[in-house]
């Protein structure tokens, strides 16, 4: 006959007064949020079964997930993929990532087409669509989305003139070289900018009348 569970002890942690150790037959078992003890009411003296402790232990750890997901979220916007690649890289498990998507998406916390319009908007200023559609292919952002995006934030008149003026800018650094040389540096310097080969003619052909 396996020996009665009890709850004898729940003490709040020194460094964290949010988490609060939890001690089963006087022994320490688990440390969790105080939002779990409210959760699961646990109280000193319940007695409880292995199959509750699994509970309470699956809890924390998604309630752990979840708190990780939203620190990341708190330092800049990320895809999806990008979170659920940094939960997998701190060794989450799958069924808990899941949980902790869909918690995201259902408060708005995580939405790609926000997030690549918001991309998309910030990196125009300095590159060309087709580097912005690799790096946020990347991310994990669907093309459709991609797609989308593009077609209403940039338009080839717009990539140009960006394209012109980091021409203007890059163009005094070989100041003294070549001919020939500026002009291969210069239209390889755009192209990995991610502009297209038609911008990139278009602008050598402005920048190179000197």
């Amino acid at each position: 006959m396996e020996k009665e569970l009890r709850i004898t002890k729940l003490e709040t942690q020194r460094r964290n007064r949010d988490r609060i150790s939890i001690y089963i037959n006087d022994k320490f078992v688990l440390g969790v949020h105080r939002s779990i003890i409210y959760k699961f009411n646990i109280e000193e003296g319940n007695i409880v079964d292995r199959g509750y402790i699994e509970k309470v232990i699956g809890a924390q750890e998604q309630k752990r997930a979840k708190d990780y997901a939203v620190k990341l979220l708190s330092y800049r916007q990320r895809s999806q993929r990008e979170i659920e690649d940094k939960m997998e890289q701190k060794g989450y498990d799958g069924n808990v990532i899941n949980k902790t998507l869909k918690w995201l998406k259902e408060y708005g916390l995580i939405n790609d087409e926000d997030f690549a319009k918001e991309f998309v908007i910030s990196k125009s200023k300095n590159y060309g669509s087709k580097r912005i559609r690799m790096e946020l292919s990347r991310k994990g952002v669907e093309e459709g989305i991609i797609d989308d995006i593009l077609n209403r934030e940039v338009d080839c008149e717009r990539e140009y003139d960006i394209a012109l003026e980091c021409a203007k800018k890059k163009i005094k650094a070989y100041r003294g070289e070549k001919r020939d040389a500026v002009y291969r540096k210069l239209g390889s310097y755009l192209q990995r900018r991610g502009f297209s080969y038609d911008i990139i003619c278009k602008v050598l052909r402005e920048v190179m009348d000197f």
